[in-house]
């Protein structure tokens, strides 16, 4: 795929930030981006709550389809459609020159990742865990997930690591991978109850 087109986009997104950097890069708002980058390098924070979530009855339907998200997003994401695109990262492209004179300097805040790019792994993990942690129905924990998976996604951009576009696509289709998740464990989740007379999960 030929990501040419979005440049332009990238590139006027990376300049707003760089004029984040000189506000922020000593200060508190940096320090919690890149600590947060960090964190979430491996899905594994979200599975912490999943495992956690499933523990419980009552949220023991979230915790599960999170699981589920998470792997549909493993699977299809970071083995199939990475390197499919195959994008090179930000600072692995040789940048065309931009009107304004621009060229992307890489802040070098994180260890370079050596996967592809696009789509964006924390921004697809974020979002498809938020996505199936919304069918518990409890505003005090999806909310705080879907802003924490927003933070997470931005954090990418702010490092520098991934184009912006990489963390648009990379959260819409979290967002797909958890209602894919969604509709397999309601179904599942369906058969499990019928069949068993544990009720393991509430209806």
């Amino acid at each position: 795929m030929d990501f040419s087109a979005f440049l332009n986009f990238d590139a006027a997104v990376f300049q707003w930030v760089e004029q984040l950097h000189n506000f922020a890069i000593d200060g508190a708002i940096g320090a919690v981006l890149v600590f947060l980058t960090k964190l979430f390098d491996t899905g594994f924070i979200w599975m912490i709550v999943a495992a956690i979530l499933f523990c419980f009855r009552k949220t023991r339907r979230a915790g599960v389809t999170m699981a589920a998200a998470l792997v549909v997003m493993v699977v299809c994401n970071n083995l199939v459609l990475k390197n499919l695109f195959a994008r090179p990262r930000p600072f692995d492209l040789d940048w065309p020159a931009m009107k304004n004179g621009w060229q992307y300097v890489y802040p070098q805040l994180v260890d370079k990742p050596s996967s592809f790019s696009f789509p964006s792994g924390h921004a697809s993990s974020g979002f498809a865990a938020a996505t199936g942690l919304c069918v518990s129905k409890k505003p005090y924990l999806f909310i705080p997930g879907i802003l924490l998976a927003a933070i997470v996604a931005f954090s990418r951009i702010y490092v520098e690591v991934h184009y912006p576009t990489d963390v648009i696509f990379g959260a819409l289709l979290g967002i797909v991978y958890g209602l894919i998740a969604v509709f397999v464990c309601r179904l599942l989740i369906k058969i499990v109850n019928e069949k068993t007379k544990l009720k393991l999960f509430r209806e």
